[in-house]
C-alpha cells in the first residue's frame, strides 16, 4: 500500500453511541452532559481508554469497587471521583443501593472554555492520580446534591447559556471537592489486575492509531500474550476471570469499531479498511465483518450516511 492517509487518519474514536461498545453515554448533539444515578445507575465495567469526554462521577450513597489505571478505591462512604479520558477504568457495584450523579463533558469543549480549562490545569484533580479521588463527609452532601441538581434543571431548560452556566457549576464543584482535600488513598492493586491492566494499555496502543501507512502489528491473543510475558492460557483466564470474555473476544470487539469508525469517519476503500486491521484481502475482511456485525462493511457505511442526511 503507497497511497497516502494522512489526510484520512482516524481521530480519537468519539463515542457513537449503540454504534460502538463504548459505555451507554451518549451526548453527540451537547457538549455536556448531567446525569442521576437514580435514573441510569451505573453498571459494571471494565473499559480501555480512548473516551473523548472527561468525566465527574458523584456518590452519596452506595458501595462500590473502582479501579483507575493500577490505583483500586473501595468506596463505602460519599466520594466525589475526577477521570480523565486517557484512563483504564474499571467499575463493580457491590450493593443495591445508589444515589447521586455523573458529569460527562468533552474534550473540545475545554479547548473554548479558558476559565474551565485554567482551573482544571491548577487544582489538578483530572491530572494528578493522587487527586482523582475524594471522600466526602456527610455534611458535604448537601452541596454537592445542591450542584448537581441544578445542573440537571440547566439540562431541562436548555438556552444559549446553559453551556456557560454549566461550567460555572463544574468549576464550584472541583473548588469545593479541593477545599475538602480528603483524598483517598488506593489499595494495592493485585498481580493479576496488573497483568489485565497491561493487556488493556497495550491493545489500546496496538490499535489507536492504525490506518493504511500504520496496519496492526499484533492481532492474536498469543503475540498479546509473548509480548507481556505471560502464558496465553494463563492471559486468557486472568481476562475471562475479570471480564468475563477471553483475549481473542476483546482484540476481536477492538477491531470491530477501529473498522466502523474508519467506515463513518473516513472515506477509506474496503481494501484500505481491510489491510489496516491485518487483512490481506478484501472478501476476508467482508467475511470477518459481516459474520460478527450482520451486515457487510460496505451496507453498514450505506446505512449510515442515510440516516445522517
Amino acid at each position: 500500500m503507497t497511497k497516502s492517509s494522512e489526510n484520512k487518519r482516524i481521530e480519537q474514536l468519539k463515542n457513537m453511541g449503540d454504534i460502538l461498545p463504548v459505555f451507554h453515554e451518549s451526548f453527540d448533539d451537547v457538549n455536556i452532559q448531567v446525569v442521576s444515578r437514580k435514573e441510569d445507575p451505573c453498571k459494571n465495567y471494565l473499559s480501555p481508554n480512548r473516551r473523548d469526554f472527561y468525566k465527574i462521577l458523584y456518590f452519596s450513597k452506595g458501595l462500590s469497587v473502582l479501579t483507575i489505571g493500577m490505583n483500586t478505591y473501595y468506596l463505602d462512604l460519599p466520594s466525589i471521583i475526577f477521570l480523565h479520558p486517557n484512563e483504564i477504568v474499571s467499575w463493580k457495584n457491590l450493593g443495591e443501593e445508589a444515589d447521586g450523579y455523573f458529569v460527562l463533558f468533552k474534550k473540545k469543549f475545554i479547548d473554548s472554555k479558558p476559565i474551565l480549562k485554567l482551573a482544571m490545569e491548577q487544582y489538578e484533580l483530572f491530572s494528578k492520580p493522587e487527586k482523582n479521588v475524594i471522600q466526602l463527609q456527610k455534611e458535604h452532601i448537601s452541596l454537592f446534591d445542591h450542584w448537581l441538581e441544578q445542573m440537571i434543571q440547566e439540562m431541562k431548560t436548555r438556552d444559549e447559556f446553559t453551556e456557560d452556566r454549566l461550567q460555572t457549576y463544574i468549576q464550584m464543584v472541583m473548588i469545593e471537592s479541593v477545599k475538602v482535600g480528603n483524598f483517598s488513598v488506593p489499595s494495592i492493586v493485585s498481580e493479576e489486575y496488573r497483568q489485565v491492566h497491561d493487556f488493556f494499555q497495550l491493545l489500546e496502543e496496538e490499535t489507536s492509531q492504525i490506518n493504511v501507512d500504520n496496519p496492526i502489528k499484533m492481532k492474536t491473543a498469543k503475540e498479546f500474550a509473548h509480548f507481556l510475558a505471560i502464558h496465553p492460557n494463563q492471559l486468557n483466564t486472568l481476562l475471562k476471570r475479570h471480564t468475563g470474555q477471553n483475549v481473542s473476544t476483546h482484540i476481536k470487539t477492538r477491531l470491530l469499531e477501529e473498522t466502523k469508525a474508519m467506515l463513518i469517519q473516513t472515506d477509506l476503500t474496503m481494501q484500505e479498511i481491510g489491510y489496516s486491521i491485518g487483512f490481506a484481502d478484501q472478501p476476508n475482511f467482508t467475511q470477518f465483518f459481516k459474520k460478527n456485525i450482520g451486515l457487510s462493511p460496505q451496507a453498514f457505511r450505506k446505512n449510515h450516511q442515510q440516516s445522517a442526511v
